[in-house]
């Protein structure tokens, strides 16, 4: 836990001094009450006593207003809290290879049924843009909550050679971000200056959905972009079609196997805490676009508790406050 104005934690050794206060107080009591003539008088004039009740209103009064001074201090930490991710990139691979049919029709027209299955899931308010990438990347929808444009564009994606799977990551990020301070593809010699990086545990509410079935051949390494989409607290969820053993793909006369680098889309989540998830059949890619749709839901956020923090302060003292009245009919 944190704290945004430490230097109001100071106000806490108001505390000890009214500890000792307190204790004075008691003293002053009990010399008070050794004025009378005798032992016996002073019995007779105290009775029995309260005991320890006499000191739980004030003890637990002190508990409540060292909470409320820490209060000021408004303390924040990690929790995890309901929220819906604002920005979700659909950056989808439409290489070649992609022509298999190990999924029906091929694995590109499968992928794209469970991408169209998903955006139909889609709350209201939730942007979602599409990416293509092949020997480049091009954005094909900018984020939008217009339902019906996301799904045109994923109905407009079409075979093309390559894979470039760290172009991929390059322009969904510059589709989260804007061109203005976001390296795409098409600028990695600039000069602009690199983001300041988030703390780790932080996150964007946005997400990047990447769906591949090859081995990135073509542009920057995917493992070095991906430190740049991890500094932003931007999640990649990757989704590996196909098996590693891969499969033979016949086209135009030519046969050629094509392989899936389940390696590198692990190591591309995990390097950003999200997920990565392998889809076999077509039905296992609808599940994982499914599965989706619920898990970016709970996130860690750094979130300031000052509320909780008065909040309980509040109970407490209204608990001493009550206590006191009940056994001595008056205020603490």
């Amino acid at each position: 836990m944190q704290f945004q104005w430490p230097m109001m934690l100071w106000l806490l050794l108001l505390i000890p001094v009214l500890v000792l206060l307190y204790v004075l107080a008691q003293r002053r009591r009990s010399r008070y009450a050794l004025r009378y003539a005798s032992l016996s008088l002073v019995k007779e004039a105290l009775g029995r006593g309260p005991g320890w009740r006499r000191h739980a209103p004030p003890a637990i009064f002190l508990l409540g207003l060292a909470l409320m001074l820490m209060a000021l201090a408004r303390p924040a930490s990690v929790v995890t809290l309901p929220a819906q991710e604002g920005t979700v990139i659909l950056t989808m691979d439409v290489s070649g290879s992609m022509r298999a049919e190990d999924l029906k029709p091929n694995r590109l027209e499968a992928a794209k049924s469970a991408a169209r299955a998903f955006v139909e899931r889609q709350p209201t308010g939730v942007r979602i843009g599409v990416v293509s990438f092949s020997d480049n990347a091009f954005l094909v929808q900018a984020p939008t909550a217009e339902k019906e444009q996301v799904i045109a564009a994923i109905n407009r994606l079409a075979f093309q050679r390559g894979t470039a799977i760290g172009s991929g990551l390059l322009t969904s990020l510059d589709a989260i971000f804007e061109a203005a301070d976001i390296e795409s593809s098409a600028t990695l010699s600039s000069t602009l200056p690199t983001p300041t990086p988030v703390p780790k545990g932080v996150y964007e509410p946005a997400i990047i959905v990447l769906l591949s079935d090859g081995e990135s051949n073509r542009g920057p390494r995917p493992l070095e972009i991906v430190e740049r989409v991890a500094a932003r607290g931007v999640r990649v969820y990757t989704v590996g079609v196909g098996s590693v053993e891969g499969t033979v793909l016949h086209f135009g006369g030519r046969s050629m196997r094509v392989r899936l680098d389940e390696v590198t889309l692990k190591r591309l989540s995990e390097a950003t805490d999200g997920d990565y998830f392998n889809a076999a059949t077509e039905q296992d890619l609808h599940t994982i676009y499914q599965d989706l749709s619920t898990q970016p839901v709970f996130r860690k956020q750094h979130t300031e508790i000052t509320a909780l923090f008065t909040g309980i302060a509040a109970a407490i003292l209204l608990a001493a406050a009550a206590l006191s009245l009940l056994w001595f009919n008056r205020l603490p």
